[in-house]
């Protein structure tokens, strides 16, 4: 039989009790053992396996309990994984630990009560997973009421701040053992409150969270926490002198989230679709990990499951539907001329060079465009194509990773650039060409192409739909575009509603070099009398007829109007 597609699949027991496909994930194991941080944070794009990591570690490390406090064992999981022929010395280590596993993931409410309310319930739910520590009277009555006050969500707010603590304590005290933490997507609270106005009262809660947890928690035998961004300068991990920070420049661990080269191909041959590879590498390759290239393991999936039973495909931008894309639309909305350039550059496959900062937080992003390039990087919109270091700095050529992601920047550009027509006032546009002031439109129509992003190499199509988009919807006169007339089709009809109004008909040229554009637009005047464009209007009733030869050159453009015998 054929395994199935493990879509939306984050929970690691569930993969290997279902035989779902499974990219071999559990040298992480060996890694965490083998370094030995204190806490270690990984900073990874969303959807790059991280939730699944972390139940992966939690599978193998828990000494997991039922409610009544009887073991069940969870080595069977990882028969015949990688984890398992690195000797047993890591095998030992195979449910020796209670474990706290605390996702963020949810926390992305429009103010601060409904957030804390969801971070509340997180809580709550992990303490509920543990409550067979209530038995056999290990626990103090005070630490037992406690315990079911903040299950029961009626603690003070202070108790949860500390909660993570708490929980060790007692985990600790039923065990007899040191207490691994694991936190999921810790920086989603902070992202969303950031973007929703929220940001300081949710910094404050998040680093009480953590600082009881992290730093001053004797029950603590490691942690792991996953996230997009290191945040540092909010005191989130204030004197964490253990904290090893494992970004997507570090060539350690680098194998262990998104997948391989290898691992993609597998993948495609299981299921029939190893004919697809190149196609694959263009559009969700790419993504580079320390020295390690990756692709998005989210998008794998999903073209997968979705193409694995058809001849006749195409491939999609699965990744752009499962984020908001909040920093794409900062900056495309907010760029200045100088970085509307560098996203048309990178959006033509070009290359940027800029500083990084690891430890960027959301509190930075409109302190300089470089912040805002460096969120885009560590939240893999960007990838690094190559390094220098100067001074104390490092320097970083930064390039579009795929296909998929130049799909979200051109949709987003696309989009922004729909609503900056339709809150545009185009009354000036109108005005000169009733008035037939070819220099007023000229250099209208010039004035919104440098405050414009293209993506399309400046093609004729290119300026069709920047001036299609620019009439229509501007009132008064109907905008037609590329319809029959005469013996040929004009790029753009305008008329007005009634017969007895104005009618323009605008024929665009490309012109190859600024000095051919006068020449390009004479062309598209006696191209548009010699093949009659006039001639639909006229029998429809129009009289006032004006024909207009607009030619492009970038971002520039001339208007002509046409003489009388046109």
């Amino acid at each position: 039989m054929e395994r199935p597609v493990p879509i939306g699949v984050e929970f690691y027991k569930k993969m290997m009790e279902g035989n779902y496909y499974y990219v071999d994930k559990t040298l992480l194991i060996k890694e965490i053992l083998d370094v030995g941080a204190s806490v270690s944070l990984f900073t990874r794009p969303r959807r790059f396996g991280k939730t699944l990591a972390l139940s992966m570690l939690k599978t193998f490390f828990e000494d997991e309990r039922d409610q009544e406090g009887n073991k069940i064992d969870n080595r069977r999981y990882f028969e015949g994984k990688k984890i398992n022929e690195c000797g047993e010395c890591y095998m030992e280590k195979q449910g020796k630990y209670p474990v706290i596993n605390l996702t963020l993931k949810s926390a992305k409410q429009p103010n601060y009560e409904m957030a804390y309310h969801v971070l509340q319930d997180a809580i709550a739910e992990e303490f509920g997973r543990h409550m067979y520590v209530l038995q056999d009277g290990v626990l103090r009555e005070d630490e037992v009421q406690k315990f079911q006050d903040i299950i029961g969500k009626r603690a003070e707010a202070a108790d949860y701040a500390t909660a993570l603590a708490f929980l060790s304590r007692c985990l600790k005290k039923y065990h007899n053992s040191n207490v691994i933490i694991l936190i999921d997507e810790y920086d989603v609270p902070l992202e969303n409150s950031y973007f929703a106005g929220f940001y300081d009262q949710m910094v404050d809660f998040v680093r009480s969270l953590f600082e009881s947890a992290l730093k001053t928690n004797d029950a603590l035998e490691f942690a792991v926490v996953t996230g997009c961004l290191r945040i540092s300068k909010e005191s989130i991990f204030t004197g964490l002198n253990n904290l090893d920070v494992v970004s997507i420049l570090r060539d350690d661990y680098a194998e262990a989230f998104g997948f391989l080269d290898q691992e993609v191909e597998a993948m495609l041959t299981e299921y029939g679709l190893a004919h697809r590879m190149e196609e694959v590498r263009e559009w969700y390759d790419g993504y580079l990990f320390g020295s390690k290239e990756v692709y998005n393991p989210w998008s794998i999936i999903y073209y997968v499951n979705e193409n694995r039973h058809k001849t006749e495909f195409f491939p999609k931008p699965y990744w752009s539907n499962t984020s908001s894309n909040s920093i794409i639309k900062e900056l495309v909305e907010k760029a200045d001329f100088e970085m509307r350039e560098e996203i048309e550059h990178l959006i033509e496959g070009g290359m940027i060079e800029k500083q990084v900062h690891e430890d960027i937080t959301y509190g930075d992003i409109h302190e300089s465009q470089d912040n805002l390039w460096n969120f885009l990087f560590f939240t893999g919109y960007l990838k690094s194509s190559g390094q220098r270091f100067e001074g104390n700095q490092i320097y970083l050529n930064l390039t579009i990773p795929n296909e998929e992601i130049r799909y979200i920047y051109k949709n987003t550009v696309l989009s922004w650039f729909d609503k900056k027509i339709r809150a545009m006032d185009r009354s000036e546009l109108l005005l000169a060409a009733e008035k037939g002031n070819c220099e007023v439109l000229g250099n209208f129509l010039s004035e919104q192409l440098q405050d414009t992003i293209s993506f399309f190499d400046y093609a004729e199509n290119y300026y069709h739909g920047f001036l299609t988009g620019l009439l229509k919807g501007a009132g008064r006169y109907r905008v037609l575009s590329n319809r029959e007339s005469g013996n040929g089709r004009p790029d753009i009809v305008m008329r007005a509603p009634s017969v007895r109004g104005k009618a323009f008909i605008f024929e665009i040229k490309v012109a190859k070099e600024f000095r051919q554009m006068e020449m390009c637009c004479q062309e598209a005047i006696e191209q548009a009398v010699r093949e009659n464009y006039r001639a639909e209007l006229v029998h429809e009733g129009y009289l006032d007829i004006t024909i207009y030869g607009v030619c492009f050159y970038r971002k520039e453009c001339l208007v002509m109007m046409g003489g009388e015998e046109a």
